[in-house]
């Protein structure tokens, strides 16, 4: 089995040579590794330089601007059997490509949707790693459970390339890609599985300007995908059970955090207070589970990030849905510097 790893990247002084020491640092070494420099402005192709001997770069003609349409450019210098997709801004734990090889040879699965651990700096990303905790060792796990998949992490995926290339098409209408190609794999009934120790860190918004236009693309991405690929729904029951809890659930719940304390503040203080103290027990939880004692302390600024989403979840659902201001404008958050090891 050939595994190859794409990683599109722009701007990513910070972290680009993080990641590529990440890549090169296998267990089971990728057979090729391909990051394409979407016309960097910075020291990008600098650091890709000097590891020519060691990675293969290609710079796009000219800046897209989104990277789907850098994954669409680099495809085609993909030459595996497997491709692994990540980020220039994402670390790959050692034993990752050993784990995507694990789990092909199961000759039915067709994508494998790794596990993203956020990166320790501030209050913020300990809230992201709260989220991620919950996610992927309740969620995930369920869906895998349902076959259902939601969706593809973008920094940490696995593909079959023949399949990817013959029914993965780059639309470039959505500013979710990774959402986007887990629809349409579900739409050809592919078999898609869940490997919670293929592991990535990625390093998440570090300040509420860039958390606030994260959050803003994945909302909006969520309803433009849902919109787009509607009739999934219709395929199977479980299915229209799982897409029907996530988004009736999102929107629900984002309506009442703010109109029940209208109605009856109370009310809504008890339905805040109840939030908070369910979250806390989370927050043991996932300390244990991660083994990452500082989760105990997310549930309280997650009580600020709870008003913070709901709103951003509504907005976009106003945007995307009611008024059809389809967004494609992707923000590039800005990262901090990552030490190269």
């Amino acid at each position: 089995m050939k595994i190859s790893l794409l990683v599109p990247c722009y701007n990513e002084e910070k972290s680009l040579e993080a990641s590529i020491k990440s890549s090169l640092r296998q267990t089971r070494k990728f057979d090729e590794i391909v990051f394409i420099d979407d016309s960097s402005k910075d020291r990008t192709p600098e650091i890709l330089a000097k590891y020519s001997d060691r990675i293969t770069a290609r710079r796009t003609p000219k800046n897209t601007g989104n990277k789907s349409s850098a994954q669409e450019f680099g495809l085609h210098f993909i030459t595996g059997d497997v491709m692994v997709t990540t980020d220039g801004d994402t670390l790959l734990d050692e034993n990752f490509a050993a784990e995507v090889e694990k789990s092909f040879k199961d000759p039915k699965i067709v994508a494998v949707a790794g596990r993203v651990k956020s990166l320790p700096y501030n209050w913020l990303t300990l809230c992201r790693a709260f989220d991620y905790a919950i996610g992927q060792n309740i969620h995930k796990v369920a869906q895998s459970y349902l076959r259902y998949i939601f969706v593809m992490p973008g920094a940490a995926s696995a593909f079959r390339v023949d399949v990817f290339k013959k029914f993965i098409t780059f639309d470039h209408d959505t500013i979710t890609e990774d959402l986007d190609f887990t629809y349409k794999l579900h739409k050809k009934y592919f078999k898609i599985i869940y490997n919670k120790n293929a592991i990535s860190y990625t390093q998440d918004p570090a300040d509420l300007k860039n958390y606030i236009n994260q959050m803003r693309r994945w909302f909006g991405g969520g309803w433009q995908n849902l919109m787009k690929h509607w009739d999934v729904i219709f395929s199977h029951p479980i299915r229209a059970f799982e897409l029907s809890l996530i988004y009736s659930e999102g929107l629900i719940f984002s309506v009442l955090i703010f109109v029940l304390p209208i109605l009856n503040l109370w009310f809504g203080l008890w339905l805040i207070v109840g939030y908070f103290v369910v979250a806390l027990a989370f927050g043991v939880w996932a300390a244990i589970v991660e083994r990452r004692w500082t989760l105990v302390l997310a549930p309280f600024p997650y009580l600020v990030l709870m008003f913070i989403n709901s709103y951003i979840y509504l907005e976009q659902f106003v945007k995307e849905v009611i008024l059809k201001r389809k967004n494609l404008v992707w923000f590039k958050p800005e990262r901090v510097e990552m030490i190269a090891q």
